[in-house]
């Protein structure tokens, strides 16, 4: 028997209903993969009593340009850090792409291993309009994850750092060898970066005249390491 132009158009419907579904479920699904157009931020805090930073947070939006905010609990001068900085286009780009490749979840970030030391809390978060995802972890497994903590943690290092540079500047002259000496190592082995965070700092002794000229030495140097490409703001 000839099957029905009816049955053939119902048959007909419920696949094109189906590619439809399909379709649209492809298009929906990796949004936060396929967004860079948004006004998406990623941000990272870091939490652990007892240190002279306890806790810190670090945001960076899609164009760069970010905000660093911290408790500095040192007994001398407890105070409220805020810092506005702009990274260099490779490490944005970076942050981004490993954000997006996570879809951060508790069950995708946190490890679930037993009796693994406490290095201190940690949180990503990754917002767009309408969307925030997040995760809290003390130690993950993830590839991805691992690789975004080391670089807010670097980038901190190096922030950090800056703010230690204008203090000796300004109360302690002769104790900006010992540490922009210790900056240049940390920057040589991966421990420090994107310098151009802390530029007006470098810039700052390298202009000194005061200053002993293998310090202002050094600033030159590190300030020759920030990419033509991505000068400081």
């Amino acid at each position: 028997m000839m099957p029905s132009h009816r049955t053939s158009n119902t048959t007909a419907l419920i696949l094109l209903s189906a590619v439809l579904g399909s379709t649209l479920r492809a298009q929906q699904a990796p949004l936060l993969e396929n967004a860079p157009h948004l006004n998406s931020e990623v941000s990272f805090t870091f939490e652990r009593p007892g240190l002279p930073i306890p806790k810190f947070t670090l945001g960076v939006k899609e164009d760069g340009t970010g905000t660093y905010t911290a408790q500095d609990a040192s007994p001398q001068s407890p105070q409220q850090i805020h810092r506005e900085f702009t990274l260099t286009a490779a490490t944005t780009k970076k942050i981004f792409a490993l954000t997006r490749a996570v879809h951060l979840s508790a069950e995708l970030c946190a490890s679930k291993a037993k009796n693994i030391a406490d290095t201190g809390k940690k949180t990503l978060t990754y917002a767009v309009p309408g969307i925030v995802d997040f995760c809290t972890y003390n130690y993950s497994e993830n590839k991805n994850v691992q690789s975004l903590t080391e670089i807010f943690q670097c980038i901190a290092e190096t922030m950090d750092m800056g703010r230690r540079l204008d203090f000796l500047h300004r109360f302690d002259r002769l104790g900006l060898n010992d540490a922009i000496s210790s900056l240049d190592h940390e920057v040589s082995v991966g421990q420090a970066v994107e310098i151009g965070t802390i530029a007006s700092s470098l810039r700052s002794i390298a202009s000194d005249a005061a200053l002993m000229q293998r310090v202002r030495t050094r600033a030159n140097a590190l300030l020759a390491l920030i990419p033509a490409e991505d000068p400081p703001r």
